[in-house]
């Protein structure tokens, strides 16, 4: 009977009691806070010239890929909980998948060029503008876009053409790749090896490129700053290094491990952390923390 129905059933993050209620609560107020900073960060940059720099075009873009980002799983989550129901249809949960990771890609392709961005800045001021034209940095993201959303395609018209015929509940909050390898009835050890290649490429290397570009950074702060510079520069960048440490680290673990080494208690608690608490802190972190942003908004609202 199973292996004729089209709907997928989505276990859910909500399974512990009395708590429902209140993780139910807790993720809407933090998507609501998520989208709120995010909505702001990205009007302010658009209405403030001052603000239209290459750091702070790449964090725009940024906070448009959070806000779709959360918004994949968080509203069905929702949706479901409210309406007592766990179903998603065969089209709606490819969709989800195929969504949730081109912006996952994206996002992590990003954040290593924004760190490469303040790498060129400070280490190479006078070949900044050059380096870090308009042109540039449109081809970044257009690469970043264009590469993931590649990856994505290729890995979900994979996945759903598979023959899902153990059962159709996803022991997950979402559908994500990983969570729907148990479902299928055939060897996936083979293709588990192009996951890991490609959580490598996305992954793993945009990672190795911010810890080197942020090592370059203090390298040079620490020979050319004394006191407060050294502080506020070690500050900046161990801010940014835990924020991305924080999406890369668990990512990398959901995507570079067999799926017969995940357990989906544990999997469900390290995809909030990068579907919900990464595009949560991306807005404090790279700029509501920024004092240039700050007096921007300021001005805003005087």
């Amino acid at each position: 009977n199973q292996s004729v129905e089209t709907d997928f059933i989505l276990s859910g993050l909500f399974q512990y009691g009395q708590m429902d209620t209140f993780l139910f609560v807790a993720i809407v107020i933090l998507f609501s806070v998520a989208m709120m900073e995010n909505i702001i960060l990205v009007l302010l940059i658009q209405v403030d010239t001052r603000l239209h720099t290459p750091m702070y075009f790449l964090l725009s873009q940024l906070s448009f890929i959070d806000m779709m980002y959360i918004s994949t799983t968080v509203p069905k989550l929702t949706t479901n909980f409210l309406s007592n129901s766990k179903n998603i249809t065969f089209l709606g949960c490819e969709i989800q998948a195929f969504v949730f990771l081109a912006l996952g890609g994206t996002e992590a392709l990003l954040l290593g060029f924004m760190s490469y961005d303040r790498y060129l800045a400070i280490c190479h001021p006078l070949r900044y503008p050059i380096l870090m034209s308009k042109k540039i940095c449109w081809f970044m993201v257009t690469s970043a876009w264009t590469s993931s959303s590649t990856n994505a395609l290729v890995h979900t018209l994979y996945v759903f053409q598979l023959p899902f015929c153990r059962s159709r509940i996803v022991n997950h909050f979402f559908c994500e790749v990983p969570s729907l390898l148990p479902l299928v009835c055939q060897d996936t050890s083979q293709y588990e090896y192009t996951i890991l290649l490609s959580g490598v490429i996305i992954l793993l290397l945009p990672f190795l490129d911010i810890l080197a570009s942020y090592a370059q950074v203090l390298t040079v702060v620490f020979q050319i700053s004394l006191g407060k510079g050294q502080t506020k520069a070690v500050s900046t960048c161990s801010s940014h290094l835990i924020v991305a440490s924080l999406f890369y680290v668990t990512t990398l673990s959901t995507y570079t491990r067999p799926h017969s080494m995940h357990s989906p208690e544990q999997d469900k608690a390290v995809a909030v952390f990068y579907t919900i608490i990464t595009p949560l802190l991306n807005p404090f972190i790279y700029s509501l923390r920024n004092k240039e942003f700050t007096r921007a908004m300021r001005r805003l609202l005087a």
